[in-house]
C-alpha cells in the first residue's frame, strides 16, 4: 500500500555534488534565457509580493511559491508560483503546489511559447468553462496543459497528488 503524506510541503532536498549543481545551473540558465519573458513577469510579481507586501513564500524544488490571500487557484509564471495557502478543501494546497510546479517545468521546455501553448488555454479553461465542467462533471485537469502539468509536477517534485474529491490521504 502506498501512502501520500499530504503534510509534506516541498520536494526532498536535491542531492549534493557536481552533478546536482550542474543540473540546477542548467535549469536556471534555461529559465532565465529561453524562459526569460515569463520569468521577468513572475520575478517582478514575486518581488512586489515578498518585499513590498511582505507575503510568506517558500522554496519548492527549483521554484518559489508565494502565498496570496485570494479566492483563485494557483498561477505559475516560470520559476514563480502564486497560490492560496489554506484552502478550505483539505488536499487543495498540497495538490496545487505540485500542479503549479509542473507548469514551471512546462515553461522550461516551451520558453516564450509557454504563453500560447499553456497559459492562454489554461486561463480560458479556468475562467470561461467552469460552468461547463461542473454541468458535465469534467475535471479541471482534463485539458491537455493541466494534465501535463500534473504529470510534470509529480515527476519532478517526486510527490504524488491526491486524486480529486478525496479528503483523505491516499492508500493504494
Amino acid at each position: 500500500m502506498e501512502y501520500i503524506d499530504t503534510t509534506k510541503t516541498c520536494p526532498d532536498e536535491p542531492e549534493k555534488g557536481f552533478k546536482a549543481s550542474l543540473k540546477a545551473f542548467l535549469f536556471y540558465l534555461v529559465q532565465w534565457t529561453w524562459g526569460l519573458p515569463v520569468n521577468l513577469i513572475g520575478g517582478a510579481a514575486f518581488l512586489i509580493n515578498t518585499k513590498i507586501k511582505k507575503r510568506r513564500w517558500q522554496r519548492f524544488g527549483y521554484a518559489y511559491i508565494v502565498y496570496i490571500p485570494w479566492n483563485a487557484g494557483g498561477l505559475s509564471l516560470g520559476l514563480f508560483i502564486f497560490a492560496k495557502e489554506n484552502h478550505p478543501k483539505k488536499n487543495w494546497t498540497y495538490n496545487t503546489r505540485i500542479h503549479e510546479y509542473g507548469h514551471t517545468w512546462q515553461c522550461l521546455l516551451l520558453g516564450p511559447l509557454y504563453y500560447i501553448v499553456i497559459a492562454l488555454p489554461s486561463v480560458i479553461w479556468c475562467n470561461f468553462f467552469a460552468g461547463y465542467r461542473k454541468k458535465n462533471n469534467v475535471s479541471y485537469y482534463a485539458l491537455y496543459c493541466e494534465s501535463w502539468a500534473n504529470a510534470f509536477g509529480q515527476k519532478f517534485a517526486k510527490m504524488k497528488m491526491v486524486p480529486e474529491n478525496t479528503d483523505r490521504k491516499l492508500k493504494k
